[in-house]
């Protein structure tokens, strides 16, 4: 009971934006410049998607973490947890300068993430820890792209990107280090048509 009530708590928190970093949001140390129009659409666009990923990452942890019965694995799922609020926190703040707003659909994107994490980690542990694997993976790879295609001179939304960017890789290779299981090759590619799905969506609404 204890663990569903936690769970429903973070829901609640995720959702209604009220979830707060416990490290300070990255600054750069380039004077801000302003942006253009066009400019600070792309980059709400772009940290909106982000924002997005965030609030998955959020069930997706609550759900890996409410299914597993290893309490050394849960404590991992847990860390890994409050840094991806971290995430959500930033982005959301960013979102805010930018005057960009986050997805209507969070509450949907929320859903299905949990249901996901709840289905692989009602697999086992080897495979939920594989599935973050590569769920990480992929994060790392479309926030390079994100890079590539912020501004140049966005820089406040750059060092946040880049410092998600290191964080989800490091949770990677703690998932792999835990004894990750590989996914089959079909899963992965189902994995980044959803992906990119959910990207292209978000990007609008």
């Amino acid at each position: 009971m204890d663990s569903l009530l936690i769970a429903a708590d973070i829901a609640l928190r995720t959702l209604s934006g009220a979830s707060h970093a416990a490290r300070a949001c990255p600054r750069s140390a380039a004077e801000p410049t302003a942006l253009s129009e066009d400019e600070r659409a792309l980059s709400g666009a772009l940290m909106r998607v982000n924002h997005v990923g965030e609030v998955c990452a959020q069930a997706l942890y609550s759900a890996q973490s409410l299914a597993t019965r290893d309490e050394a694995l849960r404590r991992q799922f847990d860390r890994a947890a409050r840094e991806e609020t971290d995430h959500l926190a930033w982005t959301q703040q960013r979102l805010g300068e930018l005057g960009a707003r986050p997805s209507l659909l969070n509450p949907l994107w929320y859903g299905g993430a949990f249901a996901i994490g709840l289905l692989a980690g009602r697999a086992g542990d080897a495979v939920s820890l594989g599935f973050l694997v590569e769920t990480e993976r992929q994060v790392e790879r479309h926030l390079e792209g994100h890079l590539q295609r912020l501004p140049a001179h966005d820089t406040a939304s750059r060092v946040i990107v880049d410092q998600m960017r290191d964080d989800e890789a490091r949770h990677a290779d703690d998932a792999a280090a835990a004894g990750a299981a590989p996914l089959p090759a079909p899963v992965r590619w189902a994995m980044r048509a959803a992906a990119r799905l959910m990207t292209a969506t978000a990007h609008r609404i």
